[in-house]
């Protein structure tokens, strides 16, 4: 199966905070659909996260797009909506010291959106799909497919509407 990956435009949000299921609006830019559109192949079925900011673009791209849970952002729990300051000292060091199996207070793990995500494709009946989503999905996306150890996922740094394709 080939996945074409796609993350959302850059959110209208502060700097240095958290926002991983936190609605966030974001803006299309029409050079960023158009660039999108020309590298995608045509015809294909799009899948996308509900949250705002990437059912936007997926509209954009797509006349029926489908919207999934299981492609939302990591929940990052009560850290949602904070600086990444004001996180205590010593939950970040934990998350630091495991960033596949540690779970932010009221949260969820970077395994447990690979589960997710992974159930998702497994669903998958087609051949080649494409898929807007977040930085985190897709980062542990791509550690998996590389064969890579989960913990390595924060070194892939998706930017902002950009089109990865990967094959499973």
């Amino acid at each position: 199966m080939i996945l074409h990956l796609i993350r959302h435009p850059k959110p209208q949000v502060a700097p240095g905070i958290c926002y991983g299921q936190l609605e966030i609006p974001a803006k299309n830019d029409k050079a960023q659909i158009e660039r999108l559109q020309a590298a995608l192949p045509p015809g294909l079925p799009l899948w996308s996260s509900p949250a705002q900011r990437c059912r936007i673009l997926a509209e954009a791209l797509h006349p029926q797009p489908v919207f999934d849970e299981r492609l939302r952002e990591m929940n990052f729990g009560r850290w949602e909506g904070l600086m990444w300051d004001a996180i205590p000292r010593h939950e970040l060091d934990a998350w630091a010291a495991d960033v596949g199996d540690f779970v932010p207070p009221g949260g969820e793990s970077a395994r447990q959106v690979l589960a997710r995500s992974l159930d998702f494709i497994a669903g998958l009946s087609v051949p080649e799909a494409v898929l807007v989503t977040h930085a985190g999905v897709i980062r542990v996306l791509l550690a998996h497919f590389d064969g890579q150890v989960l913990e390595t996922c924060l070194d892939y740094r998706p930017d902002y509407a950009t089109l990865i394709s990967l094959r499973t």
